[in-house]
């Protein structure tokens, strides 16, 4: 079975590349744990393929959803596949942390290729297919709201970016049926993923999933924008946007700049690996340091993108929960630019052990002091913000308070790896594993997760069930502390990081407790899935049509909910930051318009789709070198480009009569509808319109 099988149609696909195959052959831990991965993997697509069709859905999923160029629908698909990766990674996590518990002194339950497979795909799939779909789909459903907006700039090019970037998820789960990932981490550094000494079809898989993300997070970038530069509403200056526009346009702006040094990155390897080239080999004239700055120059920007956008949210999330206006709005938007540029001059700090003098080290090591200062200024004003509040203990806003305890934890232990001689001690150690997810999980996933249950119900119009958001809460809380607190300890007792084995007994109970944390790290997405049940199964008793359930301030709370497809029936016309606020003390919030106008919105598009999948065939067959595959999906790519561009039938209009009669449908309810006090808002008399406090 190790001969290749019709290499000119098949390449180098061998029937030992299914993980069934292997298991079969060779029956242990390691190969039955591979199996039952892609066994879940097929069965997984197989449920949902019989599911759609005895529901018969097929045709509506493919004309509401996945042609749609409605920016909400975008948004919502890049968090379905945000959610899908992350509880992928959250099981790799909990089968990384078993092993080093179990293999103490002896070989565990996964090879260390296997190990090495695994926290390689858990970094890359939480850093690029978790919380990257996550924040760019936040960011696409509610800047467009907030900023008084129909739609985003390009409409077409938002779809390719969703597409491309769930062209690259399916290249990373794709190794679970067929071949195998890469074992060189989620940096893909060479030489571990230089053919030399690596010639398997893992790093290719890694290359193909990382380019097309990085392409994707690019066009968002760029689309996000322009979006917010150019489509404002009449009014909406600046320095009236809601604080989570203003850390979305930083954001952006960051990943104009950080993508494309990635992909750079990955297309020079791809060179190294498939024409042999040598930008990264340790010979030839090659050099790896070249990958190391190309990828840090990406990396560090990295850690902002994700973080930004929940400083945004936090934002929003006190300034509602604290019933008060949120304190410093300008040293925030300050401090958000600030921490942007700072983003970009601390690459360095990534690889203080490498080679450079201790000058230089010194420089880059007080530049990343350096944003411990704006990032300070952000707490300090959140603090202010809830200062002789009326702060109610909802779901979102016991996430905000577990970021803040968290993440200031976190940002002192940087500040430790800040300086050079300390970085040099505990660089390669769990420690610094403990640091980043200290930093990413309270930084990044607690605002994901606080954004997710506060929009939720403007999203579809129906409340997230408050007793399970607590509970789910309660274990991302509880579990965070107990899975990585002991890394600290162990990192500082001398614990290599991506170690599959370890011998010494002491270690034990540390081991024990941090996997013991994963395990409840993984409690809380399940009871995630319970919420979400729950609520499903009690929406009609949670429905918040009118709009605005937590008396909110951003324009988003002054439409229905869920929006209508065109967002506003009149573009709102601001003269001041919080004018949907202000319109509720003055008792004139939902005027109508004087009368209703046609509103033009693009049409579907099968355009974005196909390139999808043109790209996923492309990159999959450049992995196994089945070359006709892989020049008939890039032809493919063009061929629907250049057809794209003779379009001209690319719009249609929604008649004034079908948009007065959807709004009017919505006033009258907003009519109907009774003012709920803040204390019932997580009440089944909650039905979205909260009772105004002068």
């Amino acid at each position: 079975m190790s001969a290749p099988l019709l290499p000119a149609l098949l390449g180098r696909f061998r029937w030992d590349a299914l993980p069934f195959v292997r298991a079969w052959e060779n029956p242990n831990a390691n190969e039955l744990i591979a199996a039952g991965a892609g066994a879940l993997v097929v069965a997984g697509a197989l449920f949902m393929v019989v599911l759609i069709t005895r529901l018969g859905r097929w045709r509506w999923l493919w004309t509401e959803w996945l042609t749609s160029l409605d920016h909400k629908k975008i948004g919502i698909m890049y968090i379905v596949i945000a959610l899908v990766m992350l509880a992928r990674a959250l099981i790799e996590a909990n089968l990384m942390r078993l092993q080093q518990a179990v293999a103490i002194g002896n070989p565990g339950l996964v090879a260390p290729e296997h190990f090495a497979e695994l926290f390689s795909t858990h970094g890359s799939i939480m850093i690029f297919f978790m919380a990257m779909p996550f924040l760019t789909g936040l960011i696409n459903y509610l800047v467009p709201l907030q900023i008084g907006a129909r739609d985003v700039a390009y409409p077409l090019l938002n779809a390719i970016g969703l597409w491309l970037t769930a062209a690259g998820a399916g290249l990373m789960m794709a190794p679970l049926v067929i071949g195998r990932f890469s074992t060189g981490g989620w940096s893909g550094y060479p030489p571990f993923t230089e053919i030399g000494f690596n010639p398997g079809v893992g790093p290719d898989y890694w290359i193909w999933a990382i380019t097309l993300g990085s392409i994707a997070s690019t066009l968002a970038g760029i689309n996000i924008a322009v979006t917010i530069y150019k489509m404002r509403c009449p009014g909406m200056t600046l320095m009236r946007m809601p604080l989570f526009a203003w850390t979305s346009l930083c954001t952006a702006i960051l990943m104009i700049f950080a993508m494309p040094p990635l992909t750079v990155a990955t297309a020079l390897l791809a060179l190294d690996r498939y024409l042999d080239f040598h930008f990264f080999t340790n010979a030839l004239g090659g050099n790896m340091m070249h990958y190391a700055n190309l990828f840090w120059m990406f990396g560090h920007p990295e850690v902002y993108i994700v973080i930004l956008p929940a400083f945004g949210i936090y934002s929003e999330v006190v300034s509602t929960f604290s019933s008060k206006e949120l304190y410093g709005y300008n040293s925030l938007v300050i401090a958000t630019m600030a921490i942007a540029v700072l983003s970009f001059t601390v690459w360095l700090h990534h690889f203080f052990t490498m080679g450079q003098s201790p000058s230089l080290n010194a420089v880059f090591g007080i530049a990343t002091m350096a944003i411990g200062v704006p990032t300070g200024v952000k707490i300090y004003n959140w603090i202010w913000t809830m200062f002789r509040g009326e702060v109610r203990f909802t779901t979102p806003m016991c996430y905000a308070l577990a970021f803040m305890m968290t993440f200031v934890l976190g940002g002192l232990t940087g500040i430790i790896l800040a300086f050079p001689p300390l970085d040099y001690i505990v660089h390669n150690t769990l420690f610094l594993v403990a640091h980043f997810h200290n930093m990413l999980i309270s930084g990044t996933l607690y605002g994901l997760l606080a954004a997710y249950t506060f929009w939720f119900p403007k999203a579809f119009g129906f409340r997230l069930d408050e007793r399970w958001g607590k509970i789910s809460c309660a274990c991302w809380v509880i579990g965070f502390y107990l899975a990585f607190m002991p890394l600290y300890v162990l990192g500082a007792a001398g614990m290599a990081r991506r170690t599959p084995a370890v011998m010494e007994t002491a270690y034990r109970p540390w081991l024990y407790a941090a996997e013991v944390g994963a395990l409840v790290l993984f409690c809380g997405f399940v009871a995630l899935l319970v919420q979400l049940w729950v609520s499903l199964r009690n929406r009609a008793a949670t429905r918040v049509f009118a709009g605005d359930p937590w008396d909110g301030r951003a324009l988003e709370w002054s439409i229905a909910a869920p929006p209508p497809e065109y967002n506003f029936a009149r573009l709102p016309q601001v003269d001041q930051r919080h004018w949907f606020f202000d319109a509720k003390r003055k008792g004139a919030p939902y005027a109508p318009p004087a009368r209703y106008e046609d509103i033009q919105m693009p049409k579907n598009s099968a355009v974005a789709p196909i390139i999808g999948i043109a790209s996923t065939a492309a990159g999959f067959a450049l992995v196994w070198h089945m070359w006709w595959l892989a020049i008939l999906g890039v032809l493919a790519v063009v061929a629907t480009v250049i057809t794209r561009s003779f379009a001209r039938d690319t719009h249609r209009l929604i008649p004034a009569s079908a948009v007065e009669r959807m709004e009017r449908t919505w006033l009258d309810a907003v009519a109907r509808a009774r003012p709920i006090p803040r204390e019932m808002e997580t009440t089944p008399a909650n039905a979205g319109l909260a009772e105004v406090h002068p």
